[in-house]
């Protein structure tokens, strides 16, 4: 162990509850670069790190110590992040918060104006991660109070401040680009034109100033370094030359200012800064609709059966709401009185509004229509249904795709390459440009500085993320992030699981036939039924109803993908498949083989009774074809993707359903591992694969899938392991969140093509490149609109996305 050195951090472990664990911490830390001493506090549950980069150091022995199967706790959370003015902000902004010790992961989007990162706690905090951002221009919005409502009323106070500094700047540069064009000759034009350009360059354009100062001042450079250098190197040298004529007459050229130049060029970059910020406050339109669907009251009913108005805030699990014709429902609960028809299209993308009877559930954000009703709150706040889409769509919309990565790296160096390019042109300019060098190379420099545009490469893709999962949440389809967004249109294959993903999932048994009269049991199989939690067996005691003679239960166990096994006093009891039945030796005769046989043709799924070893009764349970199963699957065929139909229900049963969908790939008897199993030999084909299912026994092969899909009539913890869910249950999105990847990849593309382009146009002609060959040289302030249009250019065409029409 080396000597302690440096400065100390406290990280706490969870999960180091022996020596021997201690041991193992101690000797992985012991491999961590930049640690100079470690100890280990086993009572502490803690270890103690020396090193010279607190920061860093915390961040790999987190890792270590995770890799090692304990845990360093860490809390995430996604922050509104202001004042970003470009994308290599994004870069300066996630570099200043990987310094604050207990930071382990930052990711800035840009286009969301919002940072994603993960903290020890104890270690830091969204105190210090404020300050952190403050120190370099940035700030962030941790305050409880700081609600949505606040966010944007910031939002708005910084656009009108944006508004009045550009039409300022607009104004006074109208009257000094006419000077320069036309009226040079008249008496003080110099005088006049530095009057008007310095209100436009120090008032309108402070914030570039001072972003730029900040930046310096941590030795890191965005946009708003290359708008103070341009500008500030183009007044300047016409401050010079207004005061100082002789200098440049004495040598027998003409003293040039460019005053127009830097007004100008400061009145474009913030006409796009407004024209783009306009554009991206469009991409959040998702968002925004869905947090404006929860209303602000609600009619709380007291004891007394009277209704009160109720601020959401205040509403509380188990009261009774009442809720009127065209009222918006404020939380999720359950229909207790009356009937009516609600509209759940803006969660669910269905159109046609679904009837809602006493045991219905309702959920917040959705519109009551014709009928009266009261219901009583089962999920409030961030609990509700619309809390967690909201959540999960603003989480996505922050994530990164893949190509992102490369695009920040080269967002990180772009403004530092950009002012190493404009040095070259001046001193290319200054040596080899004659009599006139010195004042072409400024204006070379300042040209160079001012087209060069990090702000349309950094929107390229994030704008483009933004509005393909915000138009899928519109259309009913949440994605988890936008890796799981690019990955979509490669689908090659998907897998289908039968019960409620192809079938509505609401089973209804169709008939009971009782073998030698056994229908005394009828009591036995409710009582069975009603310890089971597997659809089928909610249908059973459905059809059965309530039963005269009670049961006692002494045992119950229920077997995956089989069926269960129960137990009264010495009698055992068998409900479920037939290879349950084979498990046990049960014998099936003759007639119960007919049964099950003819049952099976007409695709019910076949259900086996029986006590002891023998059969008494087989049950017939049927389940309908969603209407949008069948086109979903043919929109999928037509489309080169192979279809597979997976389930646990028999042969004939399943090629009967498979029949109905228009499915020719299905395979039945699967198990859950088996299930996983088949996806991982398609993907070993070289196949990309999407699975869709709906119940806890998908899990594995949804998390074993390219893209898992959780229906969301389905169980939490499918929706928890898979990449994206369709709350409406409906197939048909799934062809449809396909080609919405397949438009957001060929938008994010676009974005990125015209951002290198444009770069790799622009600024070599600003540098001078065709001056040798046709004498041309682009002016300053055709620059500056060439900039501002860059990105504003970028975000318009990631908004087309909002209007691409999907399958139907």
């Amino acid at each position: 162990m080396q000597k302690n050195s440096g400065q100390t951090v406290f990280l706490p472990v969870e999960g180091m509850e022996s020596e021997h664990c201690a041991l193992i911490i101690s000797k992985g830390l012991d491999q961590v670069p930049g640690i100079s001493a470690h100890t280990e506090e086993l009572n502490n549950t803690r270890v103690i790190l020396h090193g010279q980069d607190p920061a860093t150091i915390t961040r790999n022995a987190a890792e270590k110590i995770n890799s090692l199967g304990y845990r360093v706790p860490q809390v995430t959370k996604t922050f509104p992040l202001l004042h970003m003015t470009c994308a290599s902000c994004a870069a300066s902004a996630t570099s200043i918060l990987e310094q604050v010790p207990g930071v382990l992961e930052v990711s800035v989007n840009y286009a969301g104006a919002q940072a994603r990162i993960s903290f020890v706690p104890g270690l830091t905090g969204p105190a210090q991660l404020k300050q952190a951002l403050q120190s370099i221009g940035y700030d962030l919005v941790i305050e409880e109070g700081d609600t949505t409502d606040l966010l944007e009323e910031l939002k708005q106070v910084r656009h009108k401040q944006l508004r009045r500094r550009t039409l300022i700047a607009i104004a006074l540069s109208i009257p000094l680009f006419i000077i320069a064009m036309f009226f040079m000759d008249m008496p003080y034009a110099d005088y006049i034109m530095w009057a008007l350009s310095t209100p436009v360059v120090f008032l309108c354009g402070q914030p570039f100033f001072t972003g730029a100062w900040k930046q310096l001042r941590h030795f890191s450079a965005n946009m708003d370094t290359l708008v103070a250098l341009s500008t500030g190197v183009a007044y300047l040298f016409s401050v010079f030359n207004t005061l100082m004529p002789g200098y440049w007459h004495s040598r027998g050229l003409h003293a040039h200012v460019y005053f127009e130049s830097a007004a100008i060029v400061i009145t474009f970059v913030l006409l796009g800064k407004m024209l783009e910020e306009k554009a991206r406050a469009n991409t959040s339109f998702a968002l925004k609709k869905l947090a404006g669907l929860q209303p602000s009251t609600v009619m709380v009913v007291d004891e007394n059966g009277q209704p009160h108005e109720t601020a959401i805030a205040a509403v509380q699990i188990n009261d009774l709401i009442q809720v009127k014709p065209g009222e918006k429902i404020a939380v999720d609960g359950t229909l207790t009185e009356g009937s009516s028809f609600v509209d759940e299209s803006m969660i669910s993308g269905e159109p046609v509004p679904a009837e809602k009877m006493p045991g219905s559930k309702v959920f917040a954000g959705t519109i009551n229509q014709k009928g009266s009703f009261r219901f009583r709150a089962d999920k409030v706040g961030g609990e509700t249904l619309l809390a967690r889409i909201i959540a999960q769509v603003r989480e996505a919309q922050g994530s990164k795709a893949p190509v992102q990565q490369l695009v920040d790296k080269i967002a990180g160096v772009f403004v530092p390459v950009v002012i190493v390019i404009s040095l070259v042109a001046f001193g290319t300019w200054f040596i080899w440009g004659g009599t006139n060098g010195l004042q072409q190379g400024l204006m070379s420099m300042v040209t160079v500085l001012v087209i060069a545009c990090p702000c349309a490469l950094g929107l390229a893709t994030p704008t483009a993320v933004m509005v393909g999962i915000g138009k899928a949440a519109e259309t009913g389809i949440l994605i988890k992030d936008a890796e799981s967004l690019e990955t979509a249109r490669r689908i090659s294959a998907v897998v289908l699981d039968k019960t409620g993903t192809i079938t509505e999932g609401k089973p209804k048994v169709e008939t009971v036939f009782w073998l030698n009269d056994n229908e005394q049991y009828q009591p036995e199989l409710t009582a069975i039924e009603q310890r089971s939690e597997h659809p089928l067996a909610a249908a059973v005691v459905s059809y059965l109803g309530q039963q005269n003679r009670p049961v006692n239960i002494s045992s119950f166990e229920s077997v995956t993908g089989k069926g269960a096994v129960a137990y009264t006093g010495e009698i055992k009891w068998l409900i479920g498949n037939r290879q349950l039945l084979s498990d046990h030796a049960v014998v099936t005769d003759t007639a119960a083989e007919q049964a099950a046989a003819d049952f099976s043709g007409q695709g019910a799924t076949v259900i086996y009774f029986a006590r002891d070893k023998k059969t008494v009764a087989v049950l017939a349970i049927t389940d309908k074809v969603k209407p949008g199963s069948v086109l979903a699957v043919s929109h999928l065929q037509n489309a080169g993707i192979e279809v597979y139909m997976l389930t646990g229900d028999q042969e004939t049963a399943a090629a009967a359903i498979a029949k109905q969908a228009g499915i020719k790939h299905y395979k039945a008897g699967m198990l859950p591992h088996e299930k996983a199993a088949f996806i991982k030999d398609l993907q070993q084909q070289g196949k990309v694969v999407a699975m869709a299912g709906d119940g806890i026994n998908d899990s594995n092969a949804l998390a074993q899938s390219d893209v898992g899909i959780a229906m969301g009539s389905g169980s939490a913890i499918a929706m928890d392991v898979a990449r994206m869910t369709i709350i409406a249950s409906d197939l048909l999105k799934i062809p449809q969140a396909i080609r919405l990847s397949v438009y957001t990849v060929k938008a994010i593309r676009q974005n990125l093509f015209w951002a290198f382009i444009y770069n790799l146009i622009g600024i070599p002609l600003a540098a001078g490149v065709l001056f040798p060959l046709n004498g041309f040289l682009l002016d300053p302030m055709i620059a500056g609109a060439a900039m501002a249009l860059s990105s504003v250019s970028v975000v318009s065409n990631s908004l087309r996305l909002k209007f691409r029409k999907l399958p139907a």
